[in-house]
């Protein structure tokens, strides 16, 4: 986290930096909330369930990609040493 200042211009209007906006995904037309907590005011990107349902899309991705690759580790492993050994007596 760090510090950005910028200037509020004549109609209250307020530039994000680009460096937030890339990191929180903040897009231009999108809406920012905006908390009043105690002495300050919070500015957030509220949750919409587009956005929600994408970052759910890419895990459910990204944990089929990589139980495609222990499929296939597993499978080059049984190829090269065998199937498992029976330890149940």
């Amino acid at each position: 986290m760090g510090e950005h200042t910028r200037k509020v211009g004549d109609r209250g209007q307020v530039t994000i930096p680009k460096e937030l906006r890339d990191r929180r995904g903040i897009e231009g037309g999108d809406e920012i909330e905006f908390v009043e907590l105690d002495d300050k005011i919070l500015l957030k990107p509220p949750t919409d369930t587009e956005r929600l349902a994408e970052g759910y899309r890419k895990r459910a991705d990204r944990s089929r990609r990589l139980t495609e690759e222990m499929e296939e580790t597993s499978s080059e492993a049984t190829e090269r040493l065998g199937d498992a050994p029976d330890w149940s007596e």
